[in-house]
């Protein structure tokens, strides 16, 4: 292990027509806080002929958090949902007890030009007495996150509390996540500003932590909770993420998430028997793996 605390790289992983970077869950780290695990999507060239079309797939007992950095993708859920976001603002849709969607490279940039997409799939475990609240979702818009700026960083509070902001995403235990973007060095400490567990995704650019350099594509998970003093290199961009950690295990196979490998059990065969809510808008099916 690093003096600096566990350095995670990306994981490659292929989910059709699209590559993404698995950053968690990690065999040494199966969870950072209350997330367990963060898809880091592109970035890649999409069009004319190849765009993201994720067919509809369920979720249980967690929230799922999409942060685009470049690009739009349409959202459309079993609640009746359709929100398209774009670069900066938050999708959260909470699956509880149960929820599926689709999210696809909308119609206006199929146009037979080529973009770029990037950006990252989060999903938060929900605490054990919420696993299976009512499945809900919301959209915020960049404009609405708090913002500010120190010594030519910008930060972003995505989601969660953190340097004594409040985020308008409807969390539903202490965490945070936090964009930062710098110009030249910033020596960046975090002590008493973020609360729990402590994960650094290095998007661009490079960090100094304990003397070591670590660069882009890189998760460095603090050894020690609410500490941590980096120097960010110019020109990076981090998402801070991470809070307190649940008591009990949580079990993740496929896109289900919970406490009990009973609940895990049952969703599976819903799933499997098309007893699981479904969209009415959207015919497609994706089915168990292995099946």
């Amino acid at each position: 292990m690093s003096n600096v605390g566990l350095i995670i790289a990306e994981r490659s992983r292929d989910i059709g027509d699209f590559l993404v970077g698995r950053l968690i869950p990690f065999r040494k780290k199966r969870m950072i806080g209350p997330f367990i695990f963060i898809d880091h999507m592109g970035p890649t060239k999409l069009g004319p002929d190849q765009y993201m079309d994720v067919d509809q797939h369920p979720h249980i007992g967690l929230s799922t958090l999409t942060f685009m950095l470049e690009g739009e993708l349409m959202h459309e859920d079993s609640l009746g949902t359709k929100q398209l976001i774009k670069p900066g603002s938050v999708n959260w849709m909470t699956a509880g007890s149960g929820v599926s969607h689709t999210e696809r490279t909308p119609q206006e940039l199929r146009n037979g030009k080529e973009f770029t997409a990037h950006g990252y799939q989060i999903w938060v475990a929900l605490p054990k007495s919420q696993e299976e609240i009512a499945p809900s979702f919301h959209h915020i818009p960049n404009k609405d996150l708090p913002q500010w700026e120190e010594a030519g960083t910008s930060f972003t509070l995505v989601a969660g509390e953190g340097y004594g902001r409040k985020s308008p995403v409807p969390v539903f235990s202490p965490l945070f996540m936090v964009e930062l973007k710098n110009r030249g060095f910033y020596a960046l400490d975090i002590a008493g500003q973020l609360k729990g567990e402590i994960g650094i995704c290095i998007v661009e650019g490079s960090i100094k932590a304990c003397d070591e350099l670590v660069t882009k594509g890189n998760i460095l998970v603090s050894k020690v909770e609410d500490v941590c003093k980096i120097e960010l290199q110019p020109n990076s961009h981090l998402l801070l993420f991470g809070g307190e950690p649940f008591e009990e295990e949580r079990h993740i196979y496929w896109n289900f998430v919970s406490s009990s490998k009973e609940r895990i059990e049952n969703a599976k065969k819903q799933w499997q028997n098309k007893t699981f809510p479904m969209m009415k808008s959207d015919s497609s099916y994706v089915p168990l793996p292995g099946l």
